[in-house]
């Protein structure tokens, strides 16, 4: 971030009434006792007020930053040493001049100036280009440096919910930027490249305007520091052509739906050797017809019947593997809950989540002659035994 043009007439340390030296947490506190002091919602008929608030707030802003805080102190620093007049040979007050004493433009305040020099024209100058040398942010000479690396690539897939939970391999097919096969990705017929003239190799390139210098990248050699002098003629000297590949992609186990995941260097490739963007593979995950996933625990319900809950029985469930038996207790309520330890969604370091069965009663809708009387026996047993299913509830004796 360079200088804002802001900061020239604003001295946040005094909005917020504490010294240049205060802490990070002096800061906040006094940032918060003045908010609220002066929040609009506590003076409502107060302009005054809602405006101090905004000074504060904006304060705030940039001193709670350790970063911009710093920028800002390096800038007010330069301000008080007088350094904006001394760098031109001529005092700046009203007006910058240049070293020989003429004067270059007048400008009411700093402010004037700065946005003078927001324009990024290559024959403009101002604190825009003197900022970016101050604060380490580079100049503005109305060029780019050729990009690092590739572009990134983002691609969809959909799975099945068992192909995420136990992780699966996919081919897919990229269409973009890929390595030249010809100059394999040099942009160079012999694959060599020469130190750039104009720079002599550094990438950068110094520029004096009046009193003032800077650097901007090289516009010869896009801020590389080397040229090509001999462009391979498949891809006219990029390293990169246009096409179809096919690679294969290997989905972790236990990828949730929405989970992106990242393969380093299966990007587009990069200009005349440089590194390849990143793919992400963005998963849609299929919901499943038997289980339910909650983090890396599984769970069903399994059908049962009223025999098996009240007498106790082992049943067979399913798991994502092979199906495994589970003990049913005697005397267990519909709607009951057990655990099985170690067949959920495999974790990392070999472990696993585990598979959690809820039982549900299943009503029979027919019954035979033999199957009613039987019933019907064991119900009366059942009253005669004094169990009463609604015993204790809502009131009832």
């Amino acid at each position: 971030m360079s200088a804002k043009p802001e900061w020239a007439e604003k001295d946040y340390y005094a909005e917020l009434g504490v010294s240049s030296s205060a802490s990070q947490d002096e800061i906040k506190k006094s940032y918060r006792k003045l908010a609220r002091e002066n929040h609009p919602d506590a003076n409502p008929d107060n302009p005054e007020a809602v405006e101090r608030f905004k000074r504060v707030a904006e304060a705030y802003d940039v001193l709670s930053d350790p970063d911009e805080r710093k920028e800002y102190d390096q800038f007010r620093a330069m301000a008080r040493s007088g350094g904006f007049g001394r760098m031109g040979g001529a005092g700046f007050r009203g007006g910058f001049r240049t070293s020989s004493g003429s004067a270059a433009s007048d400008f009411s305040d700093f402010s004037d100036f700065f946005g003078r020099s927001s324009g990024g024209s290559s024959q403009g100058g101002g604190f825009g280009d003197i900022f970016g040398g101050v604060f380490n942010r580079g100049g503005s000479a109305g060029h780019s440096a050729r990009p690092s690396r590739g572009a990134d690539v983002e691609t969809e897939i959909t799975l099945d919910f068992r192909e995420a939970a136990r992780g699966t391999t996919i081919p897919l097919q990229l269409t973009g930027d890929a390595p030249c096969t010809t100059c394999h990705g040099s942009g160079s017929k012999s694959g060599k490249t020469a130190t750039c003239g104009t720079c002599n190799g550094s990438g950068y390139t110094s520029e004096n305007r009046g009193a003032f210098g800077f650097s901007a990248p090289c516009k010869d050699c896009d801020g590389t520091g080397s040229r090509i002098t001999d462009p391979c003629g498949e891809c006219s000297g990029t390293g990169t052509v246009h096409r179809t590949r096919q690679i294969t992609v290997r989905i972790p186990a236990g990828v949730i739906d929405g989970q992106k995941v990242r393969l380093a260097g299966q990007g587009e490739a990069g200009p005349n050797g440089t590194p390849a963007g990143d793919l992400f593979v963005a998963v849609k995950v299929k919901p499943d017809p038997v289980f339910e996933r909650e983090g890396d625990d599984l769970h069903i319900t399994v059908p049962v019947s009223f025999a098996e809950l009240t007498l106790g029985d082992t049943i067979t469930v399913p798991t994502l593997d092979a199906p495994v038996r589970v003990k049913i207790p005697a005397g267990t309520p519909d709607g009951r809950t057990l655990r099985v330890r170690g067949r959920g969604i495999a974790k990392r370091g070999g472990k696993s989540g585990d598979l959690m069965v809820s039982v549900q009663v299943t009503v029979p809708q027919h019954l035979d002659a033999a199957a009613s009387s039987a019933l019907r026996s064991y119900a009366q047993a059942e009253k005669d035994s004094g169990f009463n299913p609604r015993s204790g509830w809502a009131g009832q004796p």
